[in-house]
């Protein structure tokens, strides 16, 4: 829907008659480069969160990570972001493209197979522009998930202070809690950077084809030619899957870390 606005009328459309050509495995296109996407990015960023923590701490002064607002919270997750990028543009890369092929086939596009492997993709890649292909599109990953991620972790600190009670902690807020708070996160996450991810998501994709103009030449040239409606294309999808990813996201990170603090205040 991101690359290719006008073929669908919308979400239930376009899930339809991706169902109709591919069946139910064409609704899983790319599950397996997504998950590791998720896995990779969440584990650079939530290992890379703790120790912007501790830098954003020293740099306004602060006695521990606790004293932090939740804007500096929001501050050490963009920070963050920069390192998670890293791992994520090449696996996001290989999912983009997987998900758009058989619009790239009706395009007339790229010559691959309707269905194709992870592997395979990363093989074209390697062959057609070397390693270095593997990360096309990654100055507009930095400019979504730098922005992207203040308001994540932004969303999510306020949220949590807006459910404590007075006199409480944000540690001792319960599951369900926990959950739509990261729900909101994710939400404040999209609703910020979707026009940003359109134009990412359209530079990995169309670059099957050939080599992309660079991300503010592809932002002026879809708002001159189809609007900004087109950067919005896929939003309500993308906002309905971030609320329950992204609180079942949160919950286990707090979890986790609330089980290991309590194993280190044990030894």
């Amino acid at each position: 829907m991101q690359t290719f606005p006008t073929m669908y009328r919308g979400f239930v459309d376009c899930s339809l008659r991706t169902y109709r050509q591919d069946g139910l495995h064409g609704l899983y296109q790319g599950t397996m480069p997504a998950l590791l996407a998720n896995v990779a990015e969440n584990a650079v960023l939530f290992a890379c969160y703790g120790f912007c923590q501790q830098l954003t701490r020293r740099l306004f002064g602060l006695e521990s990570v606790s004293k932090l607002s939740d804007l500096q919270n929001a501050t050490a997750g963009s920070i963050a972001s920069v390192f998670s990028s890293l791992v994520l543009c090449p696996t996001e890369l290989v999912k983009c493209r997987m998900q758009a092929l058989h619009e790239m086939k009706v395009a007339g596009k790229t010559s691959l197979a309707y269905r194709v492997s992870a592997w395979s993709i990363v093989r074209d890649i390697m062959k057609t522009d070397g390693p270095q292909g593997l990360f096309q599109g990654l100055t507009s990953t930095w400019l979504r998930e730098v922005p992207g991620y203040f308001f994540f972790f932004g969303g999510y600190e306020i949220s949590r202070t807006f459910f404590t009670k007075p006199g409480m902690s944000k540690d001792e807020l319960d599951a369900a809690l926990l959950v739509v708070s990261g729900g909101i996160g994710g939400a404040f996450f999209w609703l910020a950077v979707y026009p940003i991810d359109s134009v990412k998501s359209r530079i990995q994709v169309l670059s099957m084809s050939g080599k992309q103009a660079g991300f503010l030449v592809s932002f002026i040239n879809i708002l001159r030619t189809e609007g900004v409606t087109a950067l919005y294309c896929g939003l309500t999808p993308t906002v309905v899957r971030a609320f329950p990813s992204n609180g079942a996201l949160f919950l286990a990170y707090e979890l986790t870390r609330r089980a290991l603090s309590d194993k280190v205040a044990a030894i």
